[in-house]
Order: C-alpha cells, then sequence, then structure tokens
C-alpha cells in the first residue's frame, strides 16, 4: 500500500502535470517539474499541510515559473519557429472544451506571448479557477496584485485567442477534408479550405528541414503543401488526438516524422502547425493522456 504522500501526490498528478505542461509548453519540462515538486513533496511534514492540492499546485507553479524564465532566454536562439511539444491527448479531453482550447496548440502559442507571471496566473484562474488568494500564494504576489495581473492577461489573450468556438466534430471534418487533398494533391480544394490569411508554421529545431520562416496566405500555404506532396506519400498519415483536437501524424518507417496541427475558425484553416523537431516528437510513441 502506498503511503500517505505518495498517495496524495498520484490523487493529483494529473492536475501538476497539465498546470506545468500549460506553462511550459513542453511534456519533457512538465515531467522534470512534476519530479522536482515530488522531491519536495517527500520531504514536508504532511500533518502541517491544511490543503495538500494547493500546496502541490503552489510548489509546481513555483517550479514551473522558474523554469520559464530560464527557457525564455533560450527560445531567444531557438532556430526557426517554435511551436510547442505535441501531447497525445485522451479522447474524453477533447470533450471537455475549456480544457481542450487550453492546451491547443493556437492557445499555447498565445500564453508564450504573455510574461512568466501573467501566464502563471491565467493558467491557474481561467483554466483551474483557482482562488485569487491561492494564486497570490503560488506566484509570490499579493491578492491584489494578481487580480490586477489576472485583468491583464485575460484581456490580452481575449484579444489573440481562436476567433470563436471549435467544436471537435468540426475540427475532425476539416482535419478530413484537409487530409484527402493532401492526399489527392487537389490544389483546388486545399484552396478552398484554408483561410485567406491562414499561417503555416514549421519546427524543425535546426535539426531536421522546416519553413524557416512562418508562411502566410492561402496560396503561399497551398503551394507550399503542393511542393511537400511527395513527402506524405512517402509516410503514412494517420489521424490522432493532439492537444485536445485532431491532427495528423505523418509517420516513415514507423516512427513520427511530424506532428500536424490545425486551428479552424468559421469552418476554415487558419493555422496550420508542424512540428518535426525529434525531440519534441520522442514522447509520441509512449501513452502520454492529459486530463484535468
Amino acid at each position: 500500500m502506498a503511503d500517505p504522500a505518495t498517495e496524495a501526490f498520484l490523487a493529483h498528478r494529473n492536475l501538476l502535470f497539465t498546470v506545468a505542461y500549460q506553462m511550459l509548453g513542453s511534456a519533457a519540462d512538465a515531467e522534470d517539474v512534476l519530479q522536482e515538486t515530488w522531491l519536495r513533496w517527500v520531504g514536508v511534514d504532511l500533518a502541517a499541510v491544511r490543503d495538500e492540492r494547493a500546496y502541490l499546485v503552489r510548489v509546481t507553479t513555483r517550479q514551473a515559473l522558474m523554469r520559464l524564465r530560464t527557457h525564455a532566454r533560450r527560445k531567444e536562439s531557438y532556430v526557426g519557429p517554435w511551436l510547442p511539444e505535441p501531447l497525445l491527448t485522451a479522447p474524453d479531453v477533447a470533450e471537455d472544451v475549456e480544457l481542450a482550447d487550453s492546451v491547443s496548440m493556437a492557445m499555447l502559442l498565445v500564453l508564450e506571448t504573455l510574461t512568466p507571471a501573467e501566464r502563471a496566473v491565467f493558467v491557474l484562474r481561467e483554466v483551474f479557477d483557482l482562488g485569487y488568494d491561492e494564486i497570490a500564494e503560488a506566484v509570490g504576489k499579493t491578492s491584489a496584485a494578481v487580480r490586477q495581473i489576472a485583468h491583464r492577461a485575460r484581456s490580452h489573450v481575449a484579444a489573440r485567442r481562436p476567433r470563436g468556438d471549435v467544436s471537435p466534430a468540426t475540427s475532425r471534418d476539416a482535419l478530413a477534408a484537409f487530409q484527402r487533398a493532401v492526399e489527392t494533391g487537389d490544389l483546388q480544394h486545399l484552396l478552398d479550405i484554408l483561410a485567406p490569411d491562414v499561417v503555416f508554421l514549421g519546427d524543425g529545431g535546426g535539426v531536421v528541414q522546416a519553413v524557416p520562416e512562418p508562411v502566410v496566405g492561402a496560396a503561399a500555404v497551398a503551394r507550399l503543401l503542393a511542393a511537400g506532396l511527395g513527402n506524405f506519400a512517402a509516410g503514412t498519415l494517420t489521424a490522432a488526438q493532439v492537444n485536445g483536437y485532431p491532427a495528423l501524424l505523418l509517420r516513415r518507417d514507423g516512427e513520427v516524422d511530424t506532428v500536424l496541427a490545425v486551428r479552424i475558425d468559421d469552418g476554415l484553416i487558419t493555422g496550420l502547425y508542424a512540428v518535426r523537431n525529434p525531440e519534441k516528437l520522442s514522447r509520441l510513441n509512449e501513452e502520454t493522456t492529459l486530463r484535468r
């Protein structure tokens, strides 16, 4: 039988992982944060802890904040566009629209534009509905300061988040149409499902070939995809649940070569996110699920 400390940690592990992942955009870093949280947790006198969940969230948030500030400097030298590490998610996450939206590629990229403190406050308040006092303890600020940060972060995100709620079914339909167009090489159909201002981002991390700059506009993105049809034909395209929404996995010789996630607005594809950095794909063959 597990000891009380282990039982408490395991009971909240999914929550802690999600908090860390949403703050960092990396499942590997989130796991490291959880390990650091665990090492601190096992040395705590449980009898002195009033609220185990709040205590664990506070430790996790502080560890993620330290790592986030360090990574901000590292991302400045990142080769090409930076995209979050794609995370396989369970089907039930997609049914929770709020959670699915909060871990989508599009939302994680919006969160990248926040300061570390704003990101932490936004995640804890808007996604997990923690109280201001509880958040204040987690980020080391006053409750009044947290309220101001929350308002600023909420306004910032509202101006940049996807234009409307998109159901998983709508995303699946759009992705299926996109997959058919790619597999058949139907350039006109590609143009029909791409928004005029669609943006394509490719993340190779300087390790593998990827688009070095964002490609903007339906015609330019369609030409890019048409030029890469040979790459798609050389592999196997399969649908998967990634970051709460349908996405495509391109496999070569059984290994994931590219994860292609989409953003849908008003029935059209407005964002295409191609993650090719091998370091970010190493976890995709594991059974990784994300739950609240």
